[in-house]
């Protein structure tokens, strides 16, 4: 029985590059929510490890593989076996706004749970390569690396591996990039606004995590911050400067890391 009211699925004939889409109605964004789906090409792929890659402000589920090409450098890594194969999938933060956060907001829409349950249940539900068994990652870009960063370490029950990319650490830093007030994400519970609270609040139990920033990006004092904190707790975790600002060509050139990382994760477990 399937766990959306409605829910569509891309015709195989039509689709290219590997790419499959997604529409389903959610309970926890009281609408639809769309994901865009990267499947290795062969059909008796079974259980494939499942990638789910968040976007940041302003995006929508499109804008990791068309602006960075994310499916062809997956297909190629797999191809030259420098990946083992598995799924992306990449959601929609549920389109509020300049962007929602990936937390529940008061009205009642819970994007944190679209996330964790929704997105990951239509990914089992509607591509035969994947499966219930299936191992489970999370990454994203800058409000995407919070959403990551926060969700992953959070629901360490589910995600084998996390990683951020110029990553948003405290929820007061999307002022820096929306329009709508900050009142608008109001929060009940501190480890719901702070990538550190959260890791504190499961740093028995977390899971393999890691997290990059450009030395020119504006949050890359957040991101130092977080790393001096983790290191002081005492809490294993990788993190890496690299040249450069918070732009796409930052993320097309080091998201390769992150898939490196899971595939180690992957050959480790």
């Amino acid at each position: 029985m399937s766990k959306f009211r409605t829910k569509e699925l891309s015709d195989a004939q039509f689709e290219s590059n590997n790419l499959r889409y997604i529409t389903v109605k959610s309970k926890n964004l009281k609408g639809r929510g769309d994901i865009s789906v990267f499947v290795p090409s062969d059909k008796d792929y079974k259980d494939l490890p499942i990638v789910v890659l968040l976007h940041g402000v302003y995006g929508s589920h499109w804008i990791w593989s068309q602006k960075t090409g994310i499916h062809l450098k997956m297909k190629s890594w797999i191809e030259n076996n420098e990946l083992e194969p598995m799924i992306v999938v990449m959601p929609s933060d549920g389109l509020w706004g300049d962007g929602s956060a990936y937390v529940p907001h008061y009205t009642g829409v819970d994007f944190e749970k679209w996330i964790v349950e929704d997105v990951i249940d239509a990914t089992v539900e509607l591509i035969p390569q994947a499966s219930e068994t299936s191992k489970l990652f999370i990454s994203g870009l800058s409000m995407g690396g919070f959403g990551a960063l926060r969700i992953g370490l959070k629901h360490h029950d589910k995600f084998s591996g996390v990683s951020g990319l110029s990553s948003i650490t405290v929820l007061d830093e999307m002022k820096l990039f929306v329009e709508e007030d900050l009142e608008e994400y109001q929060q009940d519970e501190v480890t719901q606004t702070s990538v550190l609270q959260t890791a504190l609040t499961h740093k028995n139990n977390l899971p393999k995590f890691r997290f990059d920033c450009g030395f020119d990006d504006e949050l890359i004092e957040g991101n130092r911050k977080l790393h001096s904190e983790l290191e002081k707790e005492g809490i294993p975790h990788v993190y890496k400067e690299n040249p450069g600002k918070h732009e796409w060509i930052y993320w097309e050139t080091h998201i390769k890391e992150t898939m490196l990382f899971f595939n180690q994760i992957l050959k480790e477990s």
